[in-house]
Parts: C-alpha cells; sequence; structure tokens
C-alpha cells in the first residue's frame, strides 16, 4: 500500500495555473474586455454572459508602488506592493515585486511573473502565488 504523495497546489485554482505558470483571467465574449481576478459578469459592459476563460501574459510592467516598511509578525519588511500592467492583456493586477532593493524600483520598470511558496494545506501539499520578479537593467539578485 502506497501513502498519497501531497502535491503543490496553488492557494486558488481558479487564480493560477503552475504548468506553466500562468495567471488565469475572464474575458468577456460581448466586449472584449478582460479582468483578473476571474469574473462571472463583466465590469465594463455588465454583461452577464459566460466569461472565457484565458491563460495571461506573463510580462508586465510597473504601473505604481508603495514600500511596505510595516507588516504583521513572521512577513519581512521592506517589500515592495505593486500596480501592475500586463500590456498584452489590458489588464492591471496587484503583486509584490521582488529581485531588486525596494529603493530601486521605478515606474514602467518590467517584470515578469513567478510562483512563490507561501504556505501548506492540512494534507502537507505546499500552496504556491504568484509575484512578479524585475527584470530590467537595474536588477540585483
Amino acid at each position: 500500500m502506497s501513502i498519497p504523495v501531497a502535491v503543490d497546489r496553488p492557494f486558488r485554482s481558479d487564480l493560477l495555473t503552475l504548468d506553466p505558470p500562468r495567471l488565469r483571467g475572464s474575458r468577456c465574449p460581448r466586449c472584449a474586455t478582460t479582468v483578473f481576478p476571474p469574473r462571472a459578469f463583466c465590469p465594463a459592459c455588465r454583461s452577464g454572459a459566460e466569461p472565457e476563460h484565458v491563460a495571461l501574459g506573463v510580462e508586465g510592467r510597473v504601473c505604481s508602488f508603495t514600500v511596505v516598511r510595516q507588516a504583521p509578525a513572521g512577513i519581512e519588511v521592506p517589500y515592495v506592493l505593486a500596480q501592475i500592467d500586463l500590456p498584452a492583456d489590458g489588464v492591471r493586477l496587484m503583486a509584490t515585486v521582488v529581485g531588486v532593493a525596494p529603493e530601486d524600483v521605478v515606474l514602467d520598470m518590467p517584470v515578469t511573473l513567478e510562483t512563490c511558496p507561501f504556505g501548506s494545506d492540512e494534507d502537507g501539499a505546499v500552496l504556491v502565488g504568484y509575484r512578479f520578479r524585475a527584470t530590467g537593467a537595474e536588477v540585483t539578485a
């Protein structure tokens, strides 16, 4: 008899796929607006038509950001929380930015989606989330 092995999984399967790592959005069949997270209705035209589920692009740009310097216990500070534009999809979303010192983050900085573990469930499976890694010339380790 074999013991089941816990498999890594997205913290929310409707937001993220792991292989390949992609954010999941929805596209309105009426006006073609794409949104993240996926929604049952279109926020642009208010259509309730069944949306198409789409994989979003992995390349983005920092639209706006803040450096968080105070956080609950167990969360390392400072960190960068940013609005990221995904130009290929016309989507703006919020995520953390890593790979660069907080003081070196700039507007329009190129970033790339990456997955990251952040906990585990009751079965021992690693819960996986997402963040964006800076990819510009000013990037540090």
